[in-house]
């Protein structure tokens, strides 16, 4: 089952990205009159592709797991660096920023593209210097830590704290890395078998006692209460926020996963409302694709997605290395 989750998580995730990427500025009465009630129910066209394109959300995902890889092929000890200087090759993806094209994943043409990439994330890679918790770069608490930060949970035992420095590598604000930890803690332990709502609450719990926490503790208390509170909707998803900072877009998707009935229906809640649809729509990807496996994803999403051997190859070298500890070739995972 770890191989299905560690798929199910990243697929999952593109797939939920793909799925919000054409509403992401939409609001909900424009997504209702546009696509009718039901709004999204599947792919649609974006950055010239019929459907499935997905977005920085994915992109920078993969990165994080490339850079946790290579972290390991250097030391049994993980560091921070090697993720961003992953961060960095997928700058240069971006806009040249960066002279370090070493490794596969660089040379993918799928990654190759500017998918409307988050300010904040430009602007503090291309100081060239590494933001920590200790040295910040700005005050951001946008979702564009907590949205990459997901590989963290599904390969690292105690997560918080690598997810937390990983989402600070650009985002300062403590709500803005905050999220990244508990979102790693929830797919850690989603990953061990835990159904959603007992790693839900080991997210909350591991949060709650950190600095600064407030506004991510307040924000999926609500989101557990929500759940608790009704039928699902788009009405409710938009009592969370809209999800362009950091701990609403963890509320939401939070929200989402514990009242899916399935996969499918999941992620639409997740992209049907007014907000960051690509981002909310990638980390319920994520939560719900760790839980349920990579079967319980519909078969016609995972055929369309964009770039589904690259994703697919990824979680299985992250299976490969971490899970039976293989050291993979040097010219696809250079060290460090």
């Amino acid at each position: 089952m770890t191989q299905s989750r560690l798929r199910g998580c990243l697929l999952g995730g593109a797939i939920g990205d793909a799925l919000g990427a054409p509403v992401e500025f939409w609001s909900l009465a424009h997504i209702r009159r546009e696509l009718g009630p039901a709004g999204v129910t599947g792919f649609l066209p974006a950055y010239g592709l019929a459907g499935g394109a997905f977005t920085d959300d994915t992109q920078m995902t993969l990165f994080t797991g490339e850079g946790l890889i290579r972290s390991r092929q250097q030391s049994e000890d993980l560091e921070t660096a090697p993720i961003w200087r992953a961060y960095l090759r997928w700058l240069q993806t971006q806009d040249g920023g960066s002279n370090d094209t070493s490794g596969w994943l660089i040379r993918q043409p799928e990654l190759n593209h500017q998918r409307a990439p988050g300010n904040t994330c430009l602007t503090a890679l291309r100081t060239g210097r590494m933001g920590t918790t200790s040295a910040s770069l700005n005050t951001s608490k946008g979702c564009g830590g907590v949205m990459r930060v997901a590989p963290v949970g599904l390969v690292v035992t105690n997560p918080f704290q690598l997810a937390v420095d990983a989402c600070a590598i650009t985002h300062s604000h403590p709500s803005g890395y905050l999220a990244g930890g508990a979102l790693a803690v929830m797919v850690s332990r989603l990953q061990d078998g835990d159904a959603m709502e007992k790693a839900v609450n080991a997210g909350h719990q591991a949060v709650a006692g950190e600095p600064l926490s407030e506004e991510v503790t307040e924000c999926l208390e609500a989101a557990i209460y929500a759940a608790s509170a009704g039928v699902p909707s788009a009405e409710a998803v938009e009592t969370l926020g809209a999800g362009w900072v950091a701990e609403e877009a963890l509320a939401i998707s939070v929200y989402c996963a514990l009242v899916a009935e399935d996969f499918r229906r999941g992620v639409l809640l997740a992209v049907n409302h007014s907000g960051d649809a690509d981002s909310t729509g990638s980390i319920t990807g994520q939560l719900l694709g760790t839980e349920l496996g990579v079967e319980a994803i519909p078969k016609e999403w995972i055929a369309g997605v964009e770039g589904r051997e690259i994703i697919e190859q990824l979680a299985d070298d992250l299976h490969a290395r971490f899970i039976l500890d293989e050291h993979l070739p040097e010219d696809r995972y250079p060290p460090g």
